[in-house]
């Protein structure tokens, strides 16, 4: 089960004129590199509920991405893209001396390790995509399957909102609040990294890709599709996925069937954070896989 622990080493490291931070947890060779999601959002919440790994010999790196955390948070709209942001995470592994890591990225930071994986194959060792998908037309599609269980009339005053961009109107704001707590977390009380991550939120980077909530993708990503390019992804890749997850069941059996040597687990009580919702079944599966291509 998670818990937090003190980071080893805390590292600035200077990419594009800006400070990136990055935090490293035990000495091992076999490094699990945590890329969050996001974006906007400090790391706080994919660190602290996976450097527990130490436990089992891995070394366990995440960072906050630039415009969060403790990294500088610039103000530029043109900084808030993807493929910048998978050279700040080439640039982050080539500065700690990583070599090849098993690349771990959740939500929007499954959608970096696809780009990531892409761009420098010869980077990992396994890829593990969690509460993520590889296509966000088609999840903007279950989105909108997930928002119609909201019923018609509740779906109609939300597109009302949207088209007068009146998203601050508590009845909008208790639709979202609703949904947060069926696809995002389903427990009573969310863990403490959780909170910390989202009340840190930055929503520069966060409106500017994605858009101005879970369940409205609008930003410079919503047309972002690598379905075409999945079947470049050769090393072993572990997906998983919530029953209840935002990003749905659908969205990983899309990816699962476009990679060579994918494997996808499906938790049956969790939403968007496994790791916090169902840890007795998380963690060992993890440790598995991780296990099984340890040395590779």
């Amino acid at each position: 089960m998670w818990r937090e622990i003190p980071a080893d080493d805390r590292i600035e490291i200077a990419i594009g004129g800006h400070k990136v931070v990055a935090y490293s947890f035990g000495k091992s060779d076999e490094v699990v590199f945590c890329l969050n999601g996001g974006p906007g959002l400090p790391c706080d919440y994919l660190r602290d509920s996976h450097s527990c790994l130490v436990d089992q010999g891995y070394r366990v790196v995440a960072f906050d991405q630039l415009g969060t955390g403790a990294s500088d948070r610039p103000t530029d709209p043109a900084l808030w893209t993807i493929s910048r942001y998978v050279e700040e995470t080439e640039t982050v592994r080539k500065a700690l001396g990583l070599g090849r890591v098993h690349l771990l990225g959740h939500s929007w930071g499954g959608w970096l390790a696809i780009d990531y994986a892409l761009a420098y194959p010869e980077a990992l060792k396994t890829l593990v995509l969690e509460d993520t998908a590889a296509d966000l037309p088609h999840l903007a599609a279950e989105l909108g399957r997930l928002r119609s269980a909201l019923g018609p009339e509740t779906v109609a005053m939300m597109i009302a909102h949207e088209a007068d961009g009146t998203l601050d109107h508590p009845e909008y704001q208790a639709a979202i609040t609703l949904l947060n707590y069926r696809h995002v977390c389903r427990l009573k009380k969310w863990p403490a990294p959780l909170d910390r991550s989202l009340n840190d939120w930055n929503m520069g980077p966060y409106g500017t890709m994605q858009g101005p909530n879970e369940f409205l993708y609008v930003g410079n990503l919503k047309d972002w599709d690598r379905t075409g390019d999945l079947h470049r992804i050769t090393v072993p890749v572990l997906i998983t996925t919530g029953l209840h997850d935002e990003i749905t069941p659908a969205c990983a059996a899309q990816m699962k069937r476009g990679m060579p040597q994918a494997e996808l687990h499906v938790f049956p009580n969790s939403s968007h954070m496994p790791f916090y919702e169902e840890p007795h079944i998380y963690y060992p599966l993890l440790r598995d896989f991780l296990e099984r291509h340890r040395l590779a």
